[in-house]
């Protein structure tokens, strides 16, 4: 098999290769739904990127804007079930970085183990 305009891989990275937009995901899973929590910690992270980010997670179905009527009027962003299922594509990026990673933050096992723990929680990841 070559991995051409039809690999799954490729079409796949469509949806989520633009910048920003795992950690947008990833956010979400952990409970972030506002504009501002999204930027939070993300000093890098414009207004205009970070609005053409959440429109084209949104234009792909990975994510679901909702007008929430108070005052004022706010913006809610939330996973699709599309979305959702990304969950283990996240949580598997983590894995990834833990195990080959050498900050002395995540040098203990024991922390990588928590942390591990963490994303397995949060992304509701099954072993099965």
């Amino acid at each position: 098999m070559t991995c051409d305009s039809f690999c799954p891989v490729s079409k796949a990275l469509v949806f989520i290769s633009k910048k920003w937009s795992i950690e947008i995901i990833r956010d979400m899973f952990f409970g972030k739904k506002r504009f501002k929590e999204f930027k939070e910690g993300k000093p890098n992270l414009s207004n205009k990127v970070l609005s053409d980010c959440l429109k084209n997670l949104e234009n792909n179905g990975i994510i679901q804007k909702k007008i929430i009527n108070s005052t004022p009027i706010s913006t809610e962003y939330y996973l699709t079930e599309r979305g959702k299922a990304l969950n283990k594509v996240i949580y598997e990026l983590a894995v990834f970085a833990l195990e080959d990673c050498e900050d002395d933050e995540y040098k203990e096992e024991s922390t990588r183990i928590r942390i591990k723990q963490d994303f397995r929680e949060t992304l509701q990841i099954n072993d099965q």
